[in-house]
Parts: structure tokens; C-alpha cells; sequence
């Protein structure tokens, strides 16, 4: 089932405006979030991300669109699954009302929820071959609007293709100043010796909700100093371990740039805590 502003449909019952506002402008932004059991990870962190991307792109976001009401909107729909007690993939979709060209009729706003079921409850750390390239057809603006998941994504759609075409597990993205600013589908977390590096917001990396529990775990360790910098390309084959984070697969160590092979050392250590922060939050 599909949570259409706050009515269930099934998926097959569905239809699209053809002058949506986020098909026709990408006037949207959109959440990714894993639950299990009925529990969201990271809710609050989740919630909070959507509400200042809605704050930056200006949309009306309504009274009762609280933390409290799309949780519960969030469980409601989980409720319709005859799974609904195994992991999920949910993702919380929110455009601006249709009508007007590039300046829009209203600010305000739509909102969809929608589910799918993911192979294991909690994290785990994958050992399967993930070799990456650079993606350097195409750059991420250094800014604020690119630290927001809005549906304007095509740098890392053509990303994607690029990878496929030529069988990559991933890539990595650039900016203007052709700095590494993220994966495909996730932050860059880079290890050499003990200082752990990961581009800043300013750079134009997405604020990612796993990124933010990492470097906080990261804080925790006295053994290793924990960086937001700038990372060049050139450091990518210098580097001991290198890890792609989000919130939906946690951890993917990074197993070989060009003729560089990389170890996952640090994510054998991350992991029990990532999941222990998941569980209790």
C-alpha cells in the first residue's frame, strides 16, 4: 500500500498528474528511511533533514506535519504490509501543489509514503568486490542546495549508467574544483593511518543521516582523528580503507580503486556500534 496524504491505495490503483510539480520541475524533496519491527532508525535526524529541505526550497510545510503526525502517518502505513514486522525501505516523498510554470501556483504541499521490504533487520558488513571509478562527465555545485535530496538527480542517474556500462560497483562524483564530494548513492568516509576524512556540507556533499551518526561514533575514538576536508582524487590511491555510508545499506567498504585494493578495518569496528546507535534511537 501507497500513503497518499494520509489515504491508502494499492500500488496497481495508483496514477500520476501529468502536471505534478516534481515530475514537471523537480519541485520535491524526498526521505529514505529504514525501520524494523515497527521502529524508524534515526527519526529524528530523518525529520529534521526534511524539514529545513523544505525550509531552503521555500514550500508551505503544513500545522500538522509534525514529527509526531508523520510518524505516526509512517507506522499507519507499515500497518497495511503482512510483513510489516520485517525491515523496510520507506521513503517519504513531499512536492509542491501542481499549478504554475516555474513560479508555482501555491507553496503548498503533497506528500506520499511508500514501502520496501529490505533482506536483513539490521547492518551487516557485505565482503562482495565493490571497485569504483571517477564519474567526470558531469559536476555536483558546491552549495547549499545540492546538501538536500531533492528528485533532481541526474549526475548520479548518468553516474549509474557510466558504472554499468562499464562494470563499476559505484562511482565517485566531483565538484567544480573537482573535489571527491560523494558516491552514487552515499557519503565518502576515506582512512589513512588513523585520521578519517570526509568532504564537508560546504563542498556539496549531501547532509547524510549516516554520515552525521558516523562522524559522531568516530568522535568517540580516541585512537583515531576524525577530519571534515576537502579529499583530491590523488588521495584515493594513498589511502588505507574507504567506505560509502548511507542510511539505508550502512557501511560499503570500498574494495579497489584502479590498481589500488583497499582494506575494511574501521568498518569491522563501526558496525556493532552503527547498529547499537540504530537500535536504541
Amino acid at each position: 500500500m501507497v500513503n497518499i496524504n494520509g489515504n491508502l491505495f494499492p500500488e496497481s490503483a495508483l496514477t500520476l498528474a501529468l502536471n505534478n510539480r516534481g515530475l514537471n520541475y523537480g519541485d520535491a524533496v524526498f526521505e529514505t528511511i529504514r525501520t524494523l519491527n515497527g521502529k524508524i532508525f534515526f527519526w529524528e535526524d530523518h525529520y529534521f533533514r526534511m524539514m529545513s529541505s523544505m525550509r531552503i526550497l521555500r514550500m508551505e510545510i503544513p500545522m500538522n506535519f509534525t514529527m509526531e503526525f508523520l510518524e505516526s502517518e509512517i507506522l499507519r502505513t507499515l500497518e497495511t504490509s503482512v510483513e510489516k514486522n520485517s525491515s523496510f525501505r520507506v521513503k517519504i516523498l513531499v512536492w509542491r501543489k501542481e499549478g504554475g510554470k516555474y513560479t508555482p501556483a501555491s507553496r503548498e504541499i503533497e506528500y506520499a509514503i511508500s514501502l520496501e521490504k529490505l533482506d536483513h533487520p539490521f547492518y551487516i558488513l557485505k565482503d562482495s568486490a565493490c571497485e569504483v571509478e571517477l564519474f567526470k562527465d558531469y559536476f555536483i555545485s558546491s552549495g547549499l542546495l545540492s546538501t538536500i535530496k531533492s528528485n533532481n538527480r541526474l549526475i548520479n542517474i548518468l553516474g549509474s549508467i557510466y558504472a554499468e556500462e562499464n562494470a563499476y560497483d559505484n562511482c565517485f562524483l566531483l565538484n567544480e574544483h573537482k573535489q571527491i564530494v560523494e558516491a552514487l548513492n552515499g557519503n565518502v568516509f576515506l582512512v589513512s593511518g588513523n585520521t578519517v576524512k570526509t568532504p564537508p556540507l560546504s563542498d556539496g556533499c549531501l547532509n547524510g543521516i549516516m554520515r552525521k551518526q558516523l562522524i559522531a561514533i568516530m568522535n568517540t575514538l580516541p585512537e583515531f582523528v576524525m577530519v571534515e576536508e576537502s579529499i583530491s582524487p590523488f588521495e584515493l590511491q594513498k589511502a588505507d580503507e574507504i567506505y560509502i555510508t548511507n542510511v539505508i545499506s550502512g557501511i560499503v567498504p570500498i574494495t579497489k580503486y584502479r590498481k589500488k585494493e583497499y582494506g575494511n578495518d574501521l568498518g569491522k569496528i563501526l558496525l556493532p556500534k552503527i547498529n547499537l546507535r540504530a537500535g536504541m534511537n
